[in-house]
């Protein structure tokens, strides 16, 4: 049967185990800084305008905890080298003070950094989420339903037609509750699957959840954004790339939750308006 004083015999003692948890533990910190240094598995390319802003704030995050965490790693390693030495009347060392000097310190660094950070970081946020859309905007309607999104653009009226919950429809595609019958600003709505955009253009979206929550995620945009049922929730960015992105939801809505995800295409001022026009000629 195997016992833990085996495998503290297995490198020489206890004291030897210390010694080899000490080096295991600064070559694990040193590789997981290294894959950070050399950026590997890193973010995807921004394609939005306050992408840049997010990028540097992450990127200042990652040094200073980063900084922190080796920091931490090696005093542990250094503790659990020399807490190893069972040399007969070693004298034992303590920290001056105590416990209390280091905890406090300790405690200090963390909060200044975290206030610094968030302190750096409130420009970027409220570029994003404080700040309001432009008048100009092109405004677009979101609703998030198990598992899809669905996306709403005025017609040629430049005016969304009213929402009844009670007429939402997924078999006749009433995904928004349109009542062109007696609406006339809903007759010319149009409703896509995906999220078409023009280059160079902010998009203010009005985000709806049909029914539990859901999340509004595109990781080239630097964005996400939760829906919430009950909630219409602004939420605006301008592209700056064109090209075909994945929106997936991030929040766990049920089931079919991992393939719940739409697409947004951002395309040309002139292709986005072919795209407009041949969607209201459906």
């Amino acid at each position: 049967m195997w016992f833990p004083g085996s495998f503290g015999a297995l490198f020489g003692g206890r004291g030897e185990m210390g010694k080899v948890f000490a080096i295991v533990l600064t070559l694990i910190t040193v590789i997981s800084i290294a894959f950070f240094a050399m950026r590997t598995w890193w973010l995807p390319p921004n394609i939005s305008t306050t992408g840049v802003a997010v990028d540097r704030q992450l990127e200042e995050t990652l040094i200073g905890t980063g900084v922190l965490f080796l920091a931490g790693q090696l005093m542990l390693g250094c503790f659990a080298w020399t807490a190893s030495d069972k040399t007969k009347g070693r004298k034992i060392k303590s920290f001056p003070g105590g416990a209390t000097p280091l905890v406090t310190a300790a405690i200090l660094v963390v909060g200044i950094e975290v206030f610094t950070l968030t302190f750096v970081g409130s420009k970027a946020w409220g570029a994003i989420y404080l700040t309001p859309a432009d008048a100009s905007a092109l405004k677009i309607d979101v609703q998030a339903e198990q598992f899809a999104f669905y996306f709403r653009y005025p017609g040629p009226d430049g005016k969304f037609g009213g929402v009844h919950p009670e007429k939402i429809d997924d078999g006749s595609a009433n995904y928004f509750g349109l009542d062109p019958a007696n609406d006339e600003a809903a007759r010319d709505d149009i409703v896509a699957a995906s999220l078409v955009v023009p280059i160079n253009r902010q998009i203010a979206l009005t985000l709806h959840s049909k029914d539990v929550g859901h999340s509004f995620y595109v990781r080239e945009l630097r964005v996400q954004q939760d829906f919430v049922p009950g909630l219409d929730i602004p939420l605006h960015f301008t592209a700056v790339q064109t090209g075909k992105y994945e929106i997936v939801c991030t929040q766990l809505c049920g089931l079919g939750h991992y393939n719940m995800k739409a697409y947004l295409e951002v395309k040309s001022e002139e292709d986005f308006e072919q795209w407009l026009k041949a969607q209201a000629g459906q």
